[in-house]
């Protein structure tokens, strides 16, 4: 037998029935593959199917048979399903305004491969945040948002994106929001955080108002953008608990750190490939 050296992640989702499982870890054990970690979920509310598959191939693994062998297989069970090289380091661009801290933990965790992606561009309202792109050699665009002519700068981000070659969309604290026809060219591709007061406390200043009313417990969402504002499915959320003794200042402090940490983990789970959308919610196979 070869040794064992690509790697790849195959996602799967599908009607479910019965025997696909099998089809899959039969068709990879045929092809002398080893599963190095998979899981799987049917959800019974929507019946549908989803799994994540991560196994090595042989030295002599021909790619091109392997996917052609495959869609013949994944035909008859009817499948939707992507292949992805575990070596390849997907690119992504970032959108910010003034407030630092998502995107300096962005950027800071690219740099030090704590997520295997490159930050191939940011894109800003504002120039506050420039230098801290030039520190990183991450390149940065100012693209003004001119009030009456949102959509002109909403074709700019997309030329970017475009040009950037970039697969994801962050909004590291983008305090604009994006428009409907933005939104919906763009699906599963752009992720946001928010704190986790919502729909309580909208609107500015909302650990101002939390603190007033007392809460005790702060958090953050990360989820996919839709054109429904905040209410994309959610990929990941986390909360800090608090008491009488914080400070305004000091839940600001807890809600930033919540939020860069949670931001970042919804980044690597989408990136790993370990999120799933179904319908209105997602399924993430979590590490």
């Amino acid at each position: 037998m070869s040794s064992l050296t690509a790697s790849y992640v195959l996602t799967i989702s599908c009607a479910d029935r019965v025997g696909i499982v099998a089809a899959v870890s039969g068709f990879l054990a045929a092809k002398q593959c080893f599963i190095e970690e998979s899981s799987h979920f049917g959800d019974a509310t929507t019946d549908f199917f989803f799994m994540r598959t991560r196994f090595s191939a042989p030295d002599d693994h021909d790619h091109l048979i392997f996917q052609q062998d495959f869609a013949s297989m994944a035909t008859g069970f009817k499948l939707n399903y992507r292949l992805y090289p575990v070596n390849m380091r997907p690119k992504v661009l970032v959108m910010c305004s003034k407030q630092d801290h998502c995107i300096r933990d962005l950027l800071y965790k690219a740099q030090s491969n704590s997520i295997n992606m490159d930050i191939v561009a940011v894109v800003s309202n504002h120039t506050a945040l420039a230098d801290v792109c030039s520190w990183y050699d991450v390149p940065f665009h100012h693209v003004a948002v001119t009030k009456g002519a949102k959509h002109v700068a909403e074709r700019q981000f997309q030329d970017i994106y475009q040009k950037s070659g970039s697969e994801l969309i962050v909004l590291a604290r983008y305090m604009q929001i994006l428009s409907p026809e933005f939104c919906d060219a763009l699906p599963g591709q752009v992720i946001n955080i928010h704190h986790s007061f919502l729909p309580s406390f909208k609107g500015a200043k909302p650990y101002h108002k939390a603190h007033a009313h007392g809460v005790k417990l702060i958090g953050a969402t990360a989820h996919y953008v839709t054109a429904d504002l905040d209410e994309g499915p959610i990929i990941e959320q986390d909360v800090v608990r608090v008491n009488h003794a914080c400070s305004v200042a000091d839940m600001i402090a807890l809600g930033k750190d919540v939020e860069a940490k949670t931001l970042s983990k919804a980044v690597q789970y989408h990136l790993q490939r370990r999120v799933f959308v179904d319908q209105g919610k997602t399924v993430v196979f979590r590490d």
